[in-house]
């Protein structure tokens, strides 16, 4: 039966798609599905099935979603409207009948004080109470979310934040992309719940010196208190509630919330997480 992708016009979705493809599905089992289908058209072009899906719009999701389908359901970017948004995808998959969905959530979401957490936490209780069945996916950090790091220590020599000594054991987007695949592609993960993080956690030190060998230039990395860093980054133009997020989830590093290496993203992709070098390189 048909492997739906929501959002793989995104960055994590279409590496689902890539994934679920080099791990053996055909191309015409797999439905990529975007708001906007020409964002598709070179997985077209490789045989994969492309629709519209819009997690605003019920109708264009019960369109897709049939009998027996496994749901790739990739959390929405919408914070504050996500919840909706993923109830109305497992509404339809209810409906339809569908045989799993495959959920990309946070760490510890049902527990954690992370600040994006209960969104995640409220979508998967909505999930399991549905009695669709599920695969839950709590993806840990992003290595790419530290991209644009690089670029400004090359100008400035340093990096800054308020995470103080904080861990993060992040993996790059291909890791969770390829964990979603293997999850979509085993039925034997049904009803399990992974904590997906990288092998190894590292500190804002050590993102510095991993920054200054892709740049090859000394980068050192500076702690700001969370009052500083506030005000850092209202100095760049940043609004209230960004600057409030931004803070909070440093905080949230700062607390050990997205340090733990788990172990258990690398047991279900079969080989070890992208390093933090690697993946901050292949991210520029």
């Amino acid at each position: 039966m048909p492997i739906i992708v929501t959002a793989a016009s995104g960055k994590l979705g279409r590496l689902v798609v890539e994934a679920l493809l080099a791990r053996g599905a055909a191309p015409s089992s797999v439905v990529a599905t975007a708001r906007d289908t020409s964002r598709l058209s070179d997985l077209a072009e490789r045989g994969v099935a492309t629709a519209p899906l819009d997690y605003t719009k019920p109708e264009t999701i019960s369109a897709v979603i049939g009998e027996g389908d496994t749901v790739v359901l990739i959390s929405s970017d919408a914070v504050g409207q996500r919840i909706d948004q993923h109830r109305a995808v497992i509404d339809a998959a209810k409906a339809a009948g569908a045989a799993r969905v495959v959920y990309t959530s946070a760490p510890k979401a049902t527990t954690s004080d992370l600040i994006l957490a209960p969104e995640h936490k409220a979508t998967e209780e909505y999930l399991t109470a549905s009695g669709v069945p599920f695969t839950i996916l709590r993806n840990g950090w992003y290595t790419e979310n530290y991209a644009g790091e690089v670029a400004k220590a090359r100008e400035s020599g340093e990096i800054t934040s308020s995470t103080g000594d904080g861990r993060v054991a992040s993996a790059s987007r291909s890791d969770y992309a390829e964990a979603a695949a293997v999850a979509a592609l085993d039925d034997s993960t049904a009803g399990a719940t992974y904590e997906l993080s990288g092998d190894r956690a590292w500190d804002w030190d050590e993102l510095a010196a991993a920054i200054s060998e892709i740049t090859g230039t000394p980068v050192a990395y500076r702690r700001l208190s969370p009052a500083e860093h506030a005000a850092q980054l209202a100095g760049f133009g940043l609004d209230e509630g960004t600057v409030g997020f931004v803070v909070g989830l440093d905080g949230n590093i700062r607390d050990g919330l997205l340090g733990e290496t788990s172990g258990e993203l690398r047991e279900l992709i079969g080989h070890p997480t992208v390093p933090l070098v690697e993946g901050l390189r292949a991210a520029q």
